[in-house]
């Protein structure tokens, strides 16, 4: 019973085509066009969110870092932005001294960062982004190695000169070779290639790109640059436990450890601020969810105008097949026989309008926008047809109410 009426909903659906093609195209366009552009906005935004939490990756997750300045300062009268200045930076003895104690942290790790022009005889590469790390690094923070290894704690706490470097590194220091095991220069200090970073490709900001980037032992990194105070200012970084929301057991034991290894009196105030890498993610994150309202609200007027179109079709089906509804219900056909037929016969139109508007929005991923990929996601693609249905359903339930009702003989008679 379900497949024939399924069946004879979708061939009746059909026929309404066929019968007015011009007629139908025009009713099921507000359709397509709203969810065109509902789901364009959604795969546009979810795209670009994506690709920007991409391009900030290197700030990890569940860390809690050591800055001088919070990632939320603002200028106001109550504590002016110079003040932030006057705070000591993060030293080698308090990643030390913080390492040894935490006890909700999974690791804790020091790292610091440079620019710097490095050579390999006649080749070059300016503006490399050297980062001098130690060893729980690659704990704290992800750290693909496409060949090659990772440091030994033995390299880092013997500050050997070893290096990993990324791909346009290793391409234009050692190109058309292998560069594992190969040797370049650092502001006159030679490094040994230990290991190649896996490719990560244009990002969306000018952030720090594994493909730039040269990591090396803490140690090794203080030979070619001074850190500390007036110097370059390292950063420790604590990554927390997965059971610790929002990392407040984390943070509170930090604020606590860092207080007292920096002398602070109760009464004072903290000289340091604790930042979480998803402040800055969730930050983007609410400004796309305003876009995404956006986006509703312009593709709900389409969807609406679609609505009507589809309830327009139904009207006029139904007049055109009252015989024949009446017919139905001469030979025994029930009022929810033709009920249903006529929500499945709307459902079905609104989903070719739905299908049309998501099919723009495919053909529109392989239009190329530079760094930025679009990718049509398979919720963006369930929204589309859900939504398209709940609309063609919507639209459908009163001119099908009105085929139920019908009296069968006043229905054949109308013919």
């Amino acid at each position: 019973m379900l497949i024939r009426l399924i069946w004879e909903s979708i061939r009746f659906a059909w026929q309404a085509l066929e019968s007015n093609l011009t007629r139908t195209i025009l009713s099921l366009l507000g359709v397509t066009v709203g969810i065109f552009s509902i789901i364009a906005v959604f795969t546009l935004v979810d795209s670009l969110e994506r690709n920007i939490k991409n391009s900030l990756s290197f700030l990890g997750s569940n860390v809690v870092r050591v800055d001088r300045f919070p990632f939320a300062a603002g200028g106001s009268q109550e504590y002016p932005w110079w003040r932030y200045f006057r705070r000591p930076p993060a030293t080698f003895a308090e990643y030390e001294f913080l390492a040894d104690r935490l006890k909700n942290a999974e690791a804790v790790t020091l790292s610091a960062n440079a620019r710097a022009t490095v050579r390999q005889a006649s080749n070059s590469y300016e503006r490399a982004n050297l980062q001098g790390i130690e060893v729980p690094h690659n704990e704290v923070y992800d750290i693909p190695i496409a060949r090659g290894r990772y440091f030994t704690a033995l390299e880092v706490s013997a500050s050997r000169t070893v290096a990993i470097i990324g791909v346009k590194i290793a391409d234009a220091l050692f190109p058309n070779q292998e560069s594992i095991g190969k040797t370049f220069k650092i502001k006159g200090l030679k490094f040994t290639v230990v290991g190649i970073l896996e490719e990560e490709g244009e990002g969306l900001f000018d952030a720090p790109s594994k493909d730039e980037s040269i990591l090396l032992p803490f140690g090794a990194f203080t030979k070619l640059y001074y850190v500390g105070k007036n110097g370059i200012e390292p950063t420790i970084a604590a990554k927390g436990f997965d059971n610790d929301p929002g990392l407040i057991a984390l943070e509170n034991e930090m604020a606590g450890l860092l207080r007292a290894k920096r002398g602070l009196k109760p009464s004072e105030e903290d000289n340091f601020a604790l930042n979480q890498s998803e402040f800055i993610q969730n930050a983007i994150g609410s400004i796309f969810s305003v876009i995404s309202i956006a986006g509703w609200v312009i593709g709900g007027f389409s969807i609406l105008i679609g609505g009507f179109g589809i309830a327009n079709i139904m009207f006029v089906s139904v007049k055109e097949r009252t015989s024949i509804i009446g017919i139905q219900k001469s030979l025994g056909a029930k009022n929810y026989f033709i009920l249903f037929q006529f929500l499945f016969e709307s459902t079905f139109l609104s989903l070719i309008g739905g299908l049309s508007g998501l099919a723009l929005v495919y053909a529109g991923t392989f239009i190329p926008l530079g760094s930025l990929e679009l990718i049509l996601s398979l919720k963006n693609i369930l929204l589309g047809i859900g939504l398209s249905s709940v609309i063609g359903m919507v639209a459908g339930i009163v001119p099908a109410s009105i085929a139920a009702g019908l009296d069968p003989v006043e229905a054949i008679r109308a013919s």
